[in-house]
């Protein structure tokens, strides 16, 4: 004899329980039927909104068993008093949810040349690669670029994304990225020598980057002609001077951007 109310009365099993989530704004809750993930924002007519990093927007019912949350399987209950949404967002720009647990990691990478490109990424993007599970590495420069792919093993189900300094056409970095041929593996990157020249001169007080000379390194050269010490104090500099997406240059946005969505493509 079965029942759905008791389960399982001869094995002396209880059925499975699904907890009740109070449906609070902000809250990050997965459709498993559509792979849909975002935060709740507000309450239609008895159905939940729910808004993804992009500021798309869809309506599910609040329905027994109907979202994931941290991987589990809910029942949504909306709070006893709902008040009018307060969205704040994150410094790229998206919708922050508070209190968010890091997903689990996905196969997915985003690759940077080095660990200054790694930390301005994480100023800015943080908050939208915990929430989608992404981990940014640093490669400690591209020339052995295509190895390190082929290494890597791209798939469907394991995308790579790599930002590049100096990507433009004639460049060293320009040639090395041709060498790169993968349906699972998109390389964009910026113009600037290095990631600082990425920061808006004005957020450093600054007039605009300097010209380094042919044979000086050019943390060094900018360093020298800016007062700053050397590169770790210069660097700390330029660190403390971005706090969110509009302190840097629209090249850099676009280009980080554009691997956050490529590497969370849920393949089909």
């Amino acid at each position: 004899m079965r029942s759905h109310d008791y389960g399982d009365i001869l094995s002396g099993k209880p059925r499975r329980q699904i907890p009740e989530v109070v449906a609070e704004t902000g809250l990050v809750v997965e459709d498993p039927a559509s792979g849909f993930c975002g935060a709740v924002v507000r309450f239609e007519y008895g159905n939940v909104v729910v808004e993804d990093r992009h500021g798309r927007r869809r309506l599910f019912p609040l329905a027994p068993a109907g979202f994931l949350v941290d991987g589990r399987a809910v029942t949504l209950v909306r709070p006893q008093q709902q008040g009018a949404p307060k969205v704040t967002r994150s410094a790229s720009g998206s919708t922050r949810v508070e209190g968010v647990r890091a997903r689990t990691a996905r196969a997915s990478r985003i690759w940077v040349e080095g660990v200054h490109d790694a930390e301005l990424v994480e100023i800015v993007w943080g908050h939208d690669l915990r929430v989608e599970g992404v981990v940014v590495e640093p490669l400690e420069g591209v020339d052995n670029l295509a190895e390190r792919v082929a290494e890597f093993g791209p798939a469907p189900h394991r995308r790579l994304g790599v930002l590049v300094d100096h990507l433009v056409s004639g460049s060293k970095e320009s040639r090395i990225v041709e060498s790169v041929d993968s349906a699972h593996v998109l390389v964009t990157g910026h113009p600037y020598v290095d990631i600082w020249e990425a920061v808006k001169p004005s957020v450093l007080g600054i007039g605009g980057w300097p010209r380094v000379p042919r044979g000086v390194a050019w943390k060094d050269g900018v360093c020298a002609a800016l007062g700053w010490g050397d590169p770790v104090e210069g660097w700390r500099r330029v660190r403390a001077a971005v706090s969110g997406f509009r302190d840097l240059e629209s090249p850099l946005v676009g280009a980080v951007e554009r691997l956050i969505d490529f590497v969370t493509i849920d393949p089909e």
